[in-house]
């Protein structure tokens, strides 16, 4: 019986010196910050793209951009960083904007996920998942600044 306390008082108080590491543990932002602000950042740009253009030059480029988007989201997702968003998890897009500022409103996007991945901790096993991360976020902006050229001509 003596024994059966003593193991009840050593786990009782086991527990309650492990509260402070947790309450401390979840007050910490995530291990990678820089690649889920990325994929935040990503997803309200492909939200902003995915408009439905009827005109055929602008929808074909536009979705050229959203599959770009999606790769890279991809990629950060290979190198195991997962927030469990979908990219068709509900979006406020800003309904005031014209379809033009929408382009730019995603460019906007784009150049901020770019910075974040290029800030985003360097994982020797992952670099190459970031570095092709960028290289899809950058040829969705560039497809995106060809877009909104285009679109200004309809």
């Amino acid at each position: 019986m003596q024994i059966l306390i003593k193991h009840c008082v050593l786990a009782t108080g086991l527990m309650a010196a492990m509260v402070p590491f947790t309450m401390q543990a979840q007050q910490v932002p995530g291990p990678h910050p820089a690649y889920l602000h990325a994929l935040s950042d990503l997803r309200a740009a492909r939200h902003y793209l995915n408009d439905g253009w009827a005109w055929e030059p602008v929808r074909r480029d536009d979705n050229a951009a959203i599959r770009e988007i999606d790769a890279a989201i991809n990629e950060i997702k290979m190198a195991a960083i997962d927030d469990g968003k979908g990219v068709n998890d509900p979006f406020h897009a800003d309904g005031h904007l014209s379809p033009h500022d929408r382009f730019r409103k995603a460019n906007e996007l784009l150049y901020s996920a770019h910075n974040d991945l290029t800030k985003a901790e360097d994982v020797p096993q992952s670099r190459g998942l970031r570095d092709r991360a960028i290289g899809h976020v950058d040829r969705a902006h560039q497809i995106v600044d060809n877009t909104e050229r285009t679109a200004r001509w309809e």
